[in-house]
């Protein structure tokens, strides 16, 4: 079915009034992907407003290779933002041990901890989570 094709349809009326309408199963299906691809299309408008607004960011795909390849994701996104541990540490209002021992992996770090250092990194929670 084209944008500009109708789908043959039946109208029907039920025993209490209310009038249904039948088509084709593949007039059905076509109904329901250019549903979805309207979605899609609102997303990626959504999208586009919101990274022109700066509300999002375009993550390089070495940054997201990192993190799938299993690199520390407060050291990833520290060494993205080209930032040093000292300086995030100080904008966290933590100690440079702690950070760096959350870098390490010697320490998981709390919720409030890490919140202070997503904060400081420009980064939701989940990011580095």
């Amino acid at each position: 079915m084209t944008a500009t094709a109708r789908p043959s349809v039946q109208t029907i009326v039920a025993p209490g009034g209310e009038r249904l309408v039948v088509l084709p199963e593949a007039d059905y299906q076509a109904l329901l992907d250019a549903v979805e691809a309207a979605g899609d299309l609102a997303a990626v408008h959504t999208f586009r407003a919101r990274l022109a607004a700066g509300e999002e960011e375009l993550v390089p795909a070495s940054v997201v290779k990192r993190i799938v390849d299993g690199d520390n994701k407060v050291r990833v996104w520290r060494e993205h933002r080209g930032l040093t541990a000292r300086t995030v540490a100080q904008a966290a209002g933590i100690a440079p041990a702690t950070l760096s021992q959350i870098e390490s992996g010697a320490r998981k770090g709390s919720v409030g901890i890490l919140r202070k250092v997503a904060n400081a990194l420009d980064v939701d929670l989940d990011d580095i989570a």
